[in-house]
């Protein structure tokens, strides 16, 4: 299949304009303008485009949530893109910026919003320097600023860059950073799409998931559900690394196995090794042991959770059978220590805790009590937090433990 977000691979220097233009750029754009805001909406939520972050609400349902007797309106970009072995967001960006910033416009216009921002973590500085030049591009092209190609609809489109906190890729502490307060998550309710920027009606969508929309609008939802499941259409980039010989981006229809992503397009596991387990979210989920039922299954958004795991942003780590999983999840608390925002006390003590405890165990000085211990720490913490971060914590912790009880005998 021709790449649908990865299209710098089919086509040189799509990121210069000239370039895009010629290949049926903005076409999706030109179509929505043309089109009631509300279909445009319709359109999006009938190809069942599913947020491509982690969560995988649908997208049209959230952008249906906009409240319209409360104005102004925003739509955010989140591409804050911190979690740990995902990098499928920046190649988007860097190489293929303009169905990017289509996306956004598209999802602008579909919920009336004039201003919209690219919220990127701070290390991402050379990639927002890089955005602002091809923001201002399309200003000169006449597909941003006022009147866009003659219509009554203007927008602008800015970067903003964050200060490399993680938290801060969850949705509403990313609005708190954007409006100069501390990047800590709010009490919801309200959601975003009631009182999000400066507490007005707001988007949030991930970059991979705008990317999808100038598609959509350009070939229509039944276009766009050739590819993939019924209940998890259109194609998804897993970001491969770990213990695998090709790790990289690969841009495939949900529903392609863990074994034809890890197999066939990432060359197997290196040194004749075996897989031993495969974390499909990044260091936020669970480890699902790597036999043959978790190999052949899909990956979409109702298969995953068959076998202990969850799709969320299909950040697909590989660890193979060298790896002992009290070294890895040592350094997964050490990350989550470090990056919890301290806002809820669960979060807080809870992720010391288990960071001094995986370290005590690693390192030959624990025992099975600590073990338990361990285990309990990350109960206490599961269900008790503002946002997700917490119960992040402590997928890795429980289900290595649980399903792989022999890295833990002391």
């Amino acid at each position: 299949m021709d790449y649908m977000l990865l299209r710098h691979r089919d086509i040189n220097n799509i990121n210069q304009i000239d370039t895009f233009l010629k290949e049926d750029g903005f076409e999706g754009f030109k179509k929505a303008l043309k089109m009631e805001t509300v279909d445009v909406t319709n359109e999006v939520k009938a190809a069942g485009l599913r947020g491509r972050g982690g969560a995988g609400f649908p997208a049209g349902v959230k952008w249906s949530f906009m409240d319209n007797n409360n104005w102004p309106h925003y739509v955010v970009a989140n591409a804050d893109e911190s979690e740990p072995g995902t990098f499928k967001d920046r190649e988007i960006m860097e190489s293929n910026p303009f169905q990017f910033l289509e996306g956004i416009a598209i999802a602008s216009y579909a919920v009336g919003a004039n201003a919209a921002y690219v919220y990127l973590r701070g290390e991402f500085w050379e990639v927002a320097h890089f955005l602002d030049e091809k923001i201002e591009e399309m200003e000169k092209a006449g597909f941003l600023g006022e009147n866009i190609q003659g219509s009554e609809y203007s927008l602008k489109i800015y970067t903003h860059l964050g200060a490399g906190a993680y938290i801060c890729g969850e949705e509403t502490a990313l609005l708190e950073s954007m409006e100069g307060k501390r990047g800590q998550p709010r009490v919801r309710p309200p959601f975003p799409p009631s009182e999000g920027l400066y507490n007005k009606p707001t988007v949030v969508n991930n970059v991979e998931t705008l990317s999808s929309v100038p598609y959509i609008i350009k070939n229509g939802a039944e276009g766009y559900r050739k590819f993939g499941t019924e209940k998890s259409p259109g194609t998804k980039i897993f970001s491969l690394s770990g213990n695998v010989n090709n790790p990289g981006n690969y841009e495939l229809p949900l529903g392609t196995t863990f074994r034809e992503l890890i197999f066939t397009h990432g060359g197997g596991i290196p040194d004749g090794k075996s897989i031993k387990a495969i974390m499909p979210a990044g260091a936020s989920s669970s480890l699902i042991v790597a036999n043959d039922e978790a190999l052949d299954t899909a990956m979409d958004y109702e298969s995953v959770p068959n076998v202990g795991g969850d799709l969320g942003s299909a950040s697909v780590i590989v660890v193979d059978d060298s790896v002992s999983l009290d070294w890895l999840i040592t350094k997964t608390m050490d990350f989550f220590h470090h990056e919890s925002c301290g806002k809820c006390t669960p979060c807080r003590e809870g992720s010391y805790w288990m960071k001094k405890l995986t370290e005590r165990i690693h390192s030959g000085e624990g025992t099975e009590k600590d073990v338990e211990l361990l285990k309990d720490v990350a109960y206490q913490i599961q269900g008790k937090t503002l946002c997700a971060l917490g119960e992040f914590s402590t997928m890795a912790v429980v289900t290595s433990i649980e399903r792989f009880p022999e890295d833990f005998k002391i």
